[in-house]
This record gives structure tokens, C-alpha cells and sequence, in this order.
């Protein structure tokens, strides 16, 4: 484990590498993404086969291009073993709901303009509030319109509509501390870093009300936890899958908290916040680096699973990969890669639903990659081997960098890949 500070390492990542040649990925960022991606042709979102425009396919056109295993894209609940959450969920509800002024305060907002969703038009009014910490208000029977309740987060809001917003105080963190072995990669008086072992859920929810990170956070930071993040999340400002291993930031204070939040809300787009992970996926693709660009929500048949939908039903979602090793199977023919894949966005799952979405699921991944459990037979036998012992999807949060809350410096981390991962790359390497 090192920790890297402000220093930048040069990798062959594209985004790191080619300079004013691909502006897109150049760590001095522009303004705007969208303009450099449309300077930059080499590095143009992934077309789809099928598609209108090549870059935001409907579901139908994409399972007719891909086949069946495009409809394995899906989340897997609570009840399943999997926390519903993303492998990098940023701006997690409630964390920035510290307001201003009094504790529980109400607040009151008079619509201009034409009828817009309720949940723009508050988090537009309360920039303070994040648009998941609007629309769990909304939920809660927290917000009125004219003095009714709110139906959802989706209802119209017409000109001259008179909003109330009852925003709760923070709550206490009220889990239990737990005595969890945690590795920590860096302590202060603002912030810790850990390094996530598979298998660790990262909040206590359905089915996991205990032996999770914030039970182990509490042992260990004692009453120090942020209590913005609510009575389950105190400190979590993103999240990682319960079979994700990685970096993970966590607040110790509410002032660390909302900085923290800003930046993940902001995505890096104009900071030094910087999320990579290493996966390993079946297939190779055929080209050495590229972009997905394409909405994530709600499936359509099943609406406890996760996919790539069209732009208007999901929300944007951005991956940036790069194509790192191919890996021969048994027959000698390409058969997984390893890919390093960079977030520009973090919603549910979005590593594991985008690499899915293109043709190359993770190995591992009993939820998206369920198609392609065949493909195991034409690994080697240590290979094979090294797989069933992973038991999870091969996918390592392995960079994580961010400005520190309260010095501004440029902090970053790496992580190595975990002894499963380790091994089964091993066995990968060696064919």
C-alpha cells in the first residue's frame, strides 16, 4: 500500500498518457467533458451495434446486437447476499443534509416557470441538499406542494406552486461498535482511508443489521463518525459492493463530511478526485482503450434489476476503461482481460452493468455475467481452480485520490490487488 500525495504516477492509461493528443483524458481538466470528447475521435463513447446514433442504444436494439446475455445485466436485492448499493455510489442520501439555521427546519420555495419534476425544482432552491437527499425527503412525506403532500419525486410542480421542505437534523450514529480487524491506509483528525476486504457490507441494512464497516468505524473511531451520513451511514460518503475490495474514504467530522460529499457530487470534474479500479472480464475487446457512455436504471421487465436504459428512463453514467492484459484460455485462444476502468460518473453497479452492457461481464459475476459461466470450462485447470475460489466479482477499487477537506491538499492512494484477485491473475498470466 502507498500513499502517493500530490505526486501523479505516469501509467499507460490513455487518460493519463496522450496529452493535448487526447484532450479528454488530460488530467487538467476543461470545463466541459462533452467538448473534449467531441474534440477527442479516438476516444468517442462505444458504439453500438444497432443503434440510432451509436452511443445511447435502445435496450431492444442492444439485446438484438448481443443476444440473451445482454438481458443478464441486473441487480441482485438484499435477500440475495449483494448490498444494494454502487461500487462507487456517490453522494450517498442524507450525507448533506446538514442545513443551514435551525435543526429541522422548514423550508419554503415558490415555484417560477413551467411545470417542472419536484425534486429539480427543491435541489435547484436548496443547493445545499443533494438531489438523492430531495428525493428521500420527497419519500419520507417531507415535502408539500400548495399544502398537499407530495405524491413522488417525479410529480409536475406548476408556475406560482408554493413548496414545503421539512428538512430533519442530523441523527446520531447509533450501530453498535464492533471489534472488525480494518486496514487503514491513512488517519487524521478529518479523514481515515480504508482498504475493504471483499465480502465486508458497508452499512447495516436488510440482512446485514450487523459485522459491518461502520460497526467495525465505531470501534475503532469511537464517537468521532460524521452523524450527517444518518444512524446507519455515520461518516460514509461513497460506498463499494459488499464482494468489492478497495479504498473507501470515511469522514470523521460533519465539515469533512459536506466537503468530502462535494467532490464526490462533483465527480472530478473540476478536482482532483480520481476513482480507478482494476477488473478482470471475459472476452478481450477489440480496441486498447475507450468510453461508455450510456444512462443507467431501473430494467424494464424486472425492476429489482439494474441495466442500461435510455437516457430519459436512467441516469447519466460515464466509464472511461483501458485495456491493461489479454489472457489465453486453455486452447491457447483469447479468452479475459484485465481492464482498468476510471469513473467519470457512480451509480449502482456501474463498472460491473457497463463492461456487461458492451459484451465483457466481469469473471466472477454471478449477477451480470451469468451467460458466460461456460466460458470457465476453457480456462486452465489452476485457473479454474483460482476462480471458484474467488467466489465474488473480480473487481478492485485500486486508486483513490481527493482533496483533503480541510488543507486542500492532493491526497492519493493505491491499493494492491487482494490475494484472491492476486492468485487468479497468476493463473490467468500463466494460461
Amino acid at each position: 500500500m502507498e500513499r502517493r500525495g500530490s505526486a501523479r504516477r505516469e501509467t499507460s492509461l490513455p487518460w493519463r498518457s496522450l496529452g493535448d493528443s487526447n484532450p479528454c483524458f488530460r488530467r487538467e481538466r476543461a470545463t466541459s467533458w462533452a467538448t473534449r470528447r467531441r474534440e477527442l475521435a479516438g476516444a468517442r463513447p462505444f458504439v453500438y451495434p444497432g443503434s440510432a446514433d451509436g452511443t445511447s442504444p435502445p435496450e431492444t436494439n442492444f439485446e438484438k446486437s448481443w443476444g440473451r446475455s445482454a438481458r443478464k445485466v441486473a441487480f441482485l436485492v438484499h435477500s440475495n447476499g449483494f448490498e444494494e448499493i454502487a461500487e462507487d455510489e456517490d453522494v450517498v442520501a442524507g450525507i448533506d443534509d446538514a442545513a443551514p439555521g435551525a435543526a429541522g427546519e422548514t423550508r419554503e420555495h415558490v415555484h417560477e416557470g413551467a411545470p417542472e419534476r419536484l425534486d429539480r425544482v427543491l435541489a435547484r432552491a436548496f443547493p445545499d441538499l443533494s438531489r438523492a437527499r430531495v428525493q428521500d425527503l420527497i419519500g419520507d412525506g417531507q415535502a408539500r406542494i400548495d399544502g398537499r403532500a407530495a405524491a413522488s419525486a417525479s410529480t409536475k410542480v406548476p408556475d406560482g406552486a408554493r413548496l414545503t421542505l421539512v428538512v430533519p437534523p442530523p441523527l446520531p450514529a447509533e450501530p453498535l461498535p464492533e471489534a472488525i480487524p480494518l486496514v487503514v491506509v491513512h488517519e487524521d483528525a478529518d479523514l481515515v482511508v480504508i482498504d475493504k476486504p471483499a465480502g465486508l457490507v458497508v452499512h447495516p441494512a436488510a440482512g446485514h443489521e450487523t459485522g459491518t464497516l461502520v460497526n467495525a468505524l465505531l470501534a475503532h473511531c469511537g464517537e468521532s463518525l460524521s452523524g450527517i451520513g444518518g444512524v446507519r451511514r455515520p461518516g460514509i460518503v461513497h460506498r463499494l459492493d459488499k464482494d468489492t475490495s478497495g479504498l473507501l474514504v470515511v469522514a470523521k467530522n460533519d465539515a469533512a463530511h459536506k466537503a468530502l460529499a462535494a467532490q464526490f457530487a462533483d465527480h472530478g470534474r473540476t478536482g482532483p478526485l480520481e476513482r480507478e479500479y482494476v477488473a478482470l472480464v471475459w472476452g478481450v475487446p477489440s480496441r486498447p482503450h475507450g468510453t461508455i457512455e450510456a444512462a443507467i436504471g431501473r430494467g424494464s421487465v424486472n425492476r429489482e434489476k439494474m441495466a442500461v436504459v435510455p437516457a430519459e428512463r436512467g441516469r447519466e453514467a460515464i466509464t472511461h476503461w483501458q485495456l491493461e492484459e489479454t489472457y489465453l484460455g486453455a486452447d491457447g485462444a483469447p479468452l479475459a482481460a484485465r481492464i482498468r476502468c476510471a469513473l467519470e460518473t457512480g451509480r449502482t453497479h456501474q463498472i460491473r452493468v457497463h463492461m456487461a452492457h458492451i459484451g465483457h461481464p466481469l469473471l466472477g459475476d454471478g449477477v451480470y455475467g451469468a451467460g458466460f459461466r461456460t466460458k470457465a470450462a476453457r480456462l486452465s485447470e489452476e485457473a479454474r481452480a483460482a476462480l471458484e475460489a474467488l467466489d465474488r466479482q473480480a473487481l478492485h477499487a485500486a486508486v483513490l485520490g481527493f482533496a483533503h477537506p480541510a488543507s486542500g491538499e492532493t491526497m492519493s492512494f493505491e491499493s494492491d490487488l487482494p490475494r484472491d484477485l492476486a492468485r487468479l491473475v497468476a493463473a490467468l498470466e500463466a494460461g
